[in-house]
């Protein structure tokens, strides 16, 4: 049986996904696992030992759709659902099944606060459910997560003074709303007695080279846009605890079984996306019962409000305290 996946973004997405390949590749027998996705994400997924063949988005989607074609494939797996998968599916002709994303659900929470949203009905279920047709059902490994060997970094070389352990904050985030005001962020960073790596990509390194200048803990070091991914994913397979935003680095955290503190804006974490892992092992830090939250189910560029509060009103301290338990000897 030959059997698509669909998934064109993002980072935190995708890593969600691993779940599912790896339930279909171990308990369907004989089948041939592709997964579509845009060339940007073709690291996350090329070094998935549960994959046969990866298929990549450039800018053409006909060529893309031609590729696909040839295959032949028995199924569909449409975990993006939107139009252009839609339109995907339409040429491929071949049976499919899409995620349900609940957006309906989400609209309503988002625009008039009602909640009929599944309680903690995480995304990895909603994943594991297309598939129930062929008999897969969810075991207990977690996310994945395979960093090639060229990526993994040595920490002693990049970072000597975090030899001995460290925490990473992932500073950035697509959307500003989702993303901690740099002062809040330094106040972290002075009150965490341990050597700091800040992670995130080109955007963020003006950013974290302000956060270094700034804090009056001396032993931080600006990684951002420094790094590729896989490279980052290294650094966070190796830190005592991630502080991280609503992020893609958040779930890679979780497949690597990290401690998390994971810092919510403007998005909840009742969309399921909250950390995939034992609940022991992160700590979610919001503002409740703010009127106007969550404002949106991904992000914005600028609060609609202008005030911010859903991160302006975010407790420094409560982000420090829950970092300082997971550094305290067991």
């Amino acid at each position: 049986m030959k059997i698509l996946i669909l998934r064109f973004s993002s980072i935190g997405d995708i890593v969600l996904t691993t779940p599912l390949v790896r339930a279909i590749k171990q308990q369907v027998e004989d089948v041939e696992l592709h997964y579509a996705t845009k060339a940007t994400y073709r690291g996350i997924v090329e070094s998935n030992p549960y994959l046969d063949k990866v298929h990549v988005l450039e800018d053409n989607v006909n060529r893309l759709v031609h590729d696909l074609q040839i295959e032949k494939f028995d199924l569909v797996l449409d975990l993006h659902h939107n139009i252009r998968t839609q339109i995907i599916k339409m040429r491929l002709r071949v049976k499919s099944v899409s995620v349900n994303k609940l957006n309906l659900e989400k609209w309503l929470l988002t625009q008039f606060k009602i909640d009929k949203l599944p309680k903690y009905k995480h995304i990895v279920d909603r994943y594991i459910y297309t598939a129930k047709a062929l008999g897969v059902k969810k075991d207990d490994g977690g996310l994945d997560y395979f960093i090639p060997n060229q990526d993994e970094v040595i920490i002693a070389d990049m970072f000597p003074e975090a030899r001995e352990g460290f925490v990473a904050i992932a500073i950035g985030a697509k959307f500003l709303t989702k993303r901690l005001p740099y002062p809040k962020i330094v106040s972290i960073c002075d009150q965490i007695n341990q050597p700091i790596i800040l992670l995130g990509g080109l955007d963020d390194m003006a950013r974290g080279e302000e956060i270094v200048h700034r804090s009056t803990n001396k032993r931080i070091l600006n990684a951002c846009g420094k790094l590729n991914l896989n490279q980052s994913a290294s650094v966070v397979k190796q830190a005592d605890v991630l502080i991280t935003h609503d992020t893609g680095l958040m779930h890679i955290a979780a497949a690597f079984e990290k401690k998390i503190v994971s810092v919510w804006g403007n998005t909840v974490p009742e969309f399921g996306m909250y950390p995939y892992q034992k609940e022991e092992n992160f700590k979610i830090v919001e503002v409740k019962d703010l009127s106007c939250r969550p404002c949106s189910k991904i992000g914005h560029k600028k609060c609609p409000k202008g005030h911010f509060d859903c991160m302006q009103k975010i407790d420094v301290d409560d982000v420090v305290r829950a970092t300082a338990d997971y550094l305290k000897p067991v």
